[in-house]
């Protein structure tokens, strides 16, 4: 089979000819691609190869993946050949969906969404990450105003859109000024130009210096103790990319301040619940995808030969939008 593989010492990814993947556990399914989404997660393989046991040159990697049951293990029941699926991969594990075979513990598989396989294998990483954080940890079906770090990025997109269909009358977002217009179109009622204001400031300008219910860390560095500082009292923040740091916020005791830490592919390594938490939120955004309730911005579709120079560019920030790689047309 074709496959993109990636090579630690030299940090490389070649395109390659490799034997398909046999099942490695009684769980796991063979899954002819369809299509593969591109996440920064899957650009930056070099900086956590260390989560992969006995990795080698061979090494495969793409997490969000669409495609066909081929060959299921002796212990999956609610699967059989001939499925369509939609997953989020686990990274620890070699057989990713950048080749024309992987495999996949069926236990963290959805059903396709009756949208096409490019649109669908867009969702897991980011929109999957943004539902979990919305409506898992936030509540926000119950909440007024939310910020959001990162506003046009892969879950940023996402997540206005969901705080919108959710009722948010606020929902306040921090862009370039390029890209203020397409935020707004998400969805976002107050776009901040990172670069030229004062983030905390003005969002309690907006808020008329109550500060917001709650707030999502997109984008890491200092952004936690951004996202930290405009909530008000006895607000909650999600941190999508470190660990939070309570004793960096300013008042976060005297505003008696939540925290929440989400990792979408921990799943994967925390038993049952683990995985039901990404099948879950999975099946959810799918249900929003059929009905057109959110929709994936800037899509951009290449072919597998081309996914190792997308990574590439992606590292480099020299990407816009969605990236999904069509492998196969059935």
């Amino acid at each position: 089979m074709k496959a993109i593989t990636y090579q630690k010492a030299s940090d490389t990814f070649t395109y390659a000819e490799l034997p398909v993947p046999e099942l490695e556990t009684e769980f796991d399914v063979l899954v002819k691609v369809n299509a593969v989404g591109l996440n920064p997660v899957d650009a930056k393989v070099n900086f956590w190869t260390g989560m992969v046991s006995n990795m080698d040159d061979n090494f495969v990697g793409g997490l969000d993946v669409t495609g066909e049951i081929v060959a299921v293990g002796g212990k999956v029941s609610q699967w059989k050949v001939g499925d369509k699926v939609l997953y989020h991969g686990n990274m620890r594990r070699a057989h990713g969906g950048f080749a024309e075979y992987a495999i996949q513990d069926a236990r963290t598989l959805t059903a396709q969404p009756n949208v096409s396989a490019v649109i669908a294998a867009a969702t897991p990483c980011a929109a999957w990450t943004a539902y979990r954080a919305l409506f898992g940890k936030l509540s926000i079906e119950k909440r007024d105003s939310i910020f959001i770090a990162g506003g046009a990025g892969g879950v940023g997109s996402f997540a206005i859109q969901m705080a919108k269909i959710a009722g948010v009358k606020t929902i306040i977002t921090t862009s370039s000024a390029a890209k203020h217009e397409y935020v707004t179109g998400l969805g976002a009622t107050h776009v901040i130009d990172y670069r030229n204001e004062d983030v905390i400031n003005k969002v309690l300008e907006i808020t008329d210096g109550q500060g917001v219910e709650v707030s999502l860390d997109c984008v890491g560095g200092e952004n936690d103790v951004i996202c930290a500082s405009v909530l008000g009292f006895e607000g909650e923040m999600v941190e999508l990319v470190s660990t939070v740091n309570p004793t960096n916020y300013p008042d976060a005791f005297l505003k008696g301040l939540s925290f929440h830490q989400l990792s979408l592919g921990s799943g994967h390594v925390n038993g049952q619940k683990g995985l039901s938490s990404i099948t879950i939120a999975g099946t959810k955004v799918s249900e929003l995808i059929e009905k057109g309730k959110i929709t994936i911005p800037q899509l951009e579709v290449i072919k597998l030969e081309q996914v190792g120079d997308a990574l590439k560019a992606m590292r480099e920030q020299k990407t816009v939008g969605k990236i999904v790689a069509s492998v196969s047309s059935n």
